[in-house]
């Protein structure tokens, strides 16, 4: 199997263990006795988990090595998920969360930099990532589009403990991708070669911080980086936000926790595989809009206008409501694909390989930090409010970042690509 073929492949099983247990896990924790608000506490402790750990998890993935920082990841991704199963109060639940934010942690960036590096060694640094990155993107999207749909409607098969069957079922993925990561991932040279494990592991623990603080600098003092790294946090939020309150509104809806999941399950899967269409249509839509940075603002701004349409959706009852959510779905998740593969486009070409996985980790951690803000403040808010203000509220946020595009500081590759 080429490279190519590797890297979606690894992206999918990365992926697939979080679409199996998306449709199940606001339900199960509801169904255990957690109300919205110690829901929200437990996501954010998740959120909290992959902050702190973003940059020091890149600075080694750097420094060590891709393969063994994604290998470690899928370990504590099983382990994580089996305490999530066993679960029965907001405690076992929040060991659950911050064991899976330490393996998103872990799992953030050193596929992508991996496949980067092998293409940049292979193809030279001009070589274009449009194609890669949209190939590793839609496995992404297919395996949550997947996952959901299989987890979704595993529960109405399974007559004892049913929401704890998808997430099961996660953790046996996850040993998969465990697997499929030591078989399949070869380092390019530059990480291949070195001296031996335990000194390897001593100049890990000495360069991290070195690593870590060159990419915060790159951050701070790269401008147009800095913007792009920070639309990554309203995307936190609007993701958390849709996350959290679409799986209640279903079950409302239909009565019954796993009924909610399935229907959840359908919406989502429409929703992920609009978004694998929107990876591939993001060359396209580069092109015709005659550069990177208008494409993306422009389906920025259609993703806020989806969001604003799931907040419209709530005056709406029975399958009029679950097709409009699926609706709202299909349209949000194919401009947001459209719009976060044109985003790390430009990421990518702002950014020297030695520093690749690290700035991919502050980028996660934008993007977990949103989440982290959303679960504290609007998913709680929506207790309150209800979700359809909140889905208002977060359509604003989303729509604000699209500003962060205007008049985007040109880097040394950059200019090429309005």
């Amino acid at each position: 199997m080429r490279e190519h073929g590797r890297y979606a492949a690894i992206e999918f099983l990365t992926w697939l263990p979080t679409g199996l247990m998306l449709a199940p896990m606001v339900l199960l924790m509801a169904g255990r006795g957690l109300d919205i608000a110690e829901i929200g506490l437990v996501t954010a402790a998740y959120s909290v988990t992959v902050v702190v750990l973003e940059l020091p998890t890149g600075g080694l993935a750097d420094v060590l090595g891709r393969r063994a920082v994604l290998a470690a990841s899928a370990v504590v991704g099983v382990a994580a998920l089996a305490v999530m199963a066993l679960a029965h109060s907001a405690w076992a639940f929040l060991v659950a969360s911050v064991l899976k934010g330490v393996s998103r942690a872990l799992s953030s960036g050193p596929a992508q930099a991996w496949y980067v590096d092998t293409l940049h060694e292979r193809h030279g640094p001009d070589a274009d990532l449009k194609p890669a990155l949209a190939a590793g993107n839609v496995a992404g999207s297919a395996a949550l589009a997947l996952g959901t749909l299989a987890g979704g409607l595993l529960p109405l098969a399974v007559r004892r403990d049913p929401l704890a069957a998808p997430v099961w079922a996660a953790a046996g993925a996850a040993v998969v991708l465990l697997v499929a990561v030591l078989v399949l991932m070869r380092e390019p040279s530059r990480t291949a070669r070195g001296p031996g494990r335990v000194a390897r592991l001593t100049a890990a623990v000495r360069d991290v911080p070195v690593t870590i603080a060159g990419g915060v600098r790159i951050g701070l003092t790269d401008r147009g980086l800095g913007r792009l790294l920070l639309v990554a946090a309203a995307g936190g939020v609007m993701l958390n936000t849709i996350e959290m309150l679409t799986p209640g509104r279903l079950a409302e809806i239909t009565g019954r926790a796993e009924t909610g999941g399935a229907a959840y399950a359908f919406v989502t899967f429409a929703g992920f595989a609009a978004n694998a269409l929107g990876s591939s249509l993001a060359p396209v839509a580069a092109r015709l809009a005659r550069g990177s940075v208008r494409a993306a603002v422009l389906a920025t701004v259609v993703v806020a206008a989806a969001v604003a349409a799931l907040a419209a959706s709530v005056v709406l009852r029975g399958w009029a409501a679950i097709a409009a959510a699926a609706a709202a779905y299909v349209v949000l998740f194919t401009a947001l694909a459209v719009a976060s593969l044109l985003r790390t486009e430009l990421v990518h070409r702002r950014v020297a390989a030695d520093r690749r996985a690290t700035v991919m980790s502050v980028d996660s951690l934008q993007l977990q930090f949103g989440g982290m803000l959303s679960s504290l403040c609007l998913v709680p808010l929506a207790g309150v409010a209800g979700a359809g203000p909140v889905w208002a509220l977060t359509a604003v946020v989303v729509l604000a970042s699209a500003l962060l595009y205007v008049r985007l500081p040109a880097g040394p590759i950059l200019r090429h690509l309005r």
